[in-house]
């Protein structure tokens, strides 16, 4: 089966970021529909679903790179800020992270030192706080 699968698959475009987010946002909004009820939003799930597969099986790779390059470079700049958000979420079990008083620099601090005087790589601002 899987040998099937591969074959009908060569020479078609596939999954790429696009089709994965047109996937999760049929699936948001179908939930969404289930508590609201909308007969509009399961015709959107609909559609939004029947786009996604049939950019899965085109076989005219050009077309559909092209629109995924477009959706990506949109999207970059929220995606750099998830990314960053998730990095500075992980940090915070080690590293308290303040913010410079005069040039709104953010500072990494390692947590269990104290009181220290920090100095801002940036200004050269130095300001008291607590790790």
């Amino acid at each position: 089966m899987r040998e099937k699968l591969a074959r009908f698959m060569s020479g078609r475009y596939g999954a790429d970021q696009l089709s994965r987010f047109m996937v999760s946002a049929a699936l948001v909004l179908l939930i969404l529909n289930l508590f609201l009820g909308w007969g509009v939003l399961s015709f959107l799930v609909l559609a939004l679903l029947v786009l996604c597969y049939w950019r899965m099986f085109s076989k005219n790779f050009q077309k559909r790179y092209e629109e995924n390059l477009r959706y990506t470079q949109a999207t970059a700049k929220y995606r750099y800020w998830l990314a960053r958000q998730k990095d500075l979420w992980k940090q915070r079990k080690v590293y308290h992270i303040y913010r410079c008083p005069s040039c709104k620099q953010k500072v990494r601090v390692p947590k269990g030192k104290g009181k220290i005087i920090v100095t801002c790589p940036k200004c050269r601002t130095e300001f008291q706080k607590r790790s």
